[in-house]
């Protein structure tokens, strides 16, 4: 038993939660624009579209490796271990790796939980992976403590007998990836966390479609000087003459009446500064920079590569170690987790311009550290055989260890130093 447990007890041992979620809806409620926010109606807003994009098919597209210890601290792919072509290659008969790990990705972004369920031969090692829809999944605790994982399988899914089947998996059957959460097993979803600012986007959103529905034309009161004896028909009347097909016809006001604009022109609304700042405020709770969801209004050639390099250290580095923790965790069989381990490789993303890396691979080559086959994979290139000095580590030979230094000059003098 744990200090953890030895302190708090059964306590420590209770359900999983997530106290803004049950196993198939998110508790919302209203939010300040009135609009009804869930991860799906969140998905129509083009800011938290491409936000889920973006960060989806970046993890999805970075080289995902089993790696092996070697003797003398190094590391080697793990080209023969089964794990292999399941994370690099295809994880199951139907998907490629990318589109599975940008379904799970999307996942993880949109409800706080990605999950996929392991499929495993008779020794346990995985050999096949198949994604799982948060929504449809309740994480419980069994009578011995250990997580299970309640499936939801509806009637049109690929072996579901009834109209609602559920389906318990163990801990060792499910690959889950949890986002940020309250009690570290079950993440919390980042659009019920910020459901008002998404709200107030689909609000602003709705208003601008409806106005320009409307032909851009502000609604207004009649007036009349005198009483008006069916103020209905005078109203239908001029719905009839004015409204859909025939919103831009010219009004001819007669018994001295007058039109009187009644609703804020957008430009006094600030209708547009809303929308822009909507944008911010969601890349903001993505950590995506503006220019990547396509703001370009505070971007710069200058600012522009320094945003992209913070992109892959502050915000993809956080979700690729996530993965790599969950996969090592649950994937690799405990026998196996002291020699090998699963790793993105974000090298290609955190590489300069063209002068910027040929600089430094040339201080690294000029020092001693590179060798011409380490620049060349850095670079995609096909290595040069060792033969041939690929391998071979240079030192400029103007650099000299302090006490050698007038060696050369005192042996030619014949001089003892």
């Amino acid at each position: 038993m744990s200090i953890f447990q030895r302190i708090w007890g059964k306590k420590s041992r209770d359900k999983p939660k997530n106290y803004l979620s049950t196993a198939f809806t998110f508790l919302f409620g209203p939010t300040s624009s009135g609009n009804v926010v869930t991860e799906r109606t969140a998905m129509q807003t083009t800011a938290v579209y491409a936000c889920v994009r973006v960060l989806s098919e970046a993890i999805a597209g970075l080289p995902l490796n089993m790696y092996r210890y070697t003797p003398d601290g190094g590391k080697d792919k793990a080209i023969n271990h089964p794990l292999y072509r399941l994370l690099h290659d295809a994880p199951n008969p139907e998907m490629t790796s990318f589109i599975f790990r940008e379904t799970l990705m999307s996942h993880l972004l949109l409800w706080g939980n990605a999950y996929a369920q392991i499929i495993r031969n008779g020794t346990g090692q995985p050999i096949a992976l198949y994604p799982l829809l948060p929504s449809k999944m309740d994480v419980s605790r069994a009578a011995n403590g250990q997580l299970i994982y309640t499936y939801s399988k509806d009637s049109d899914e690929f072996g579901a007998d009834n109209r609602c089947q559920q389906i318990v998996l163990s801990q060792d059957e499910v690959l889950h990836v949890p986002g940020l959460g309250f009690d570290g097993l079950i993440g919390y979803s980042p659009i019920a966390m910020a459901k008002n600012a998404i709200g107030m986007s689909l609000a602003a959103e709705q208003y601008g479609a409806l106005f320009f529905a409307n032909g851009a034309t502000p609604g207004g009161i009649l007036e009349h000087p005198g009483i008006v004896k069916d103020p209905v028909k005078l109203r239908e009347s001029w719905h009839a003459q004015f409204s859909g097909t025939n919103r831009h016809n010219v009004a001819v006001l007669e018994e001295g009446m007058t039109f009187q604009q009644l609703s804020i022109p957008p430009d006094q609304a600030q209708f547009l500064e809303t929308r822009k700042f909507q944008i911010d405020e969601i890349a903001r709770i993505f950590r995506v920079p503006p220019h990547m969801v396509g703001d370009l209004e505070k971007s710069t050639f200058s600012n522009i590569e320094q945003q992209s390099l913070e992109f892959v250290k502050y915000t993809l580095n956080p979700w690729c170690v996530r993965w790599e923790q969950a996969m090592n965790q649950q994937l690799v069989l405990p026998s196996e987790r002291l020699q090998v381990f699963t790793k993105f490789n974000v090298d290609g993303l955190l590489r300069g311009d063209y002068q910027s890396r040929m600089n430094g691979y040339a201080i690294g080559r000029q020092n001693g550290w590179l060798s011409a086959n380490d620049i060349r994979e850095l670079e995609d290139m096909n290595r040069i055989p060792a033969e041939q000095g690929g391998d071979t580590y240079l030192v400029n030979g103007n650099m000299l260890p302090l006490d050698k230094a007038g060696k050369f000059y005192t042996e030619s003098e014949g001089k003892t130093p």
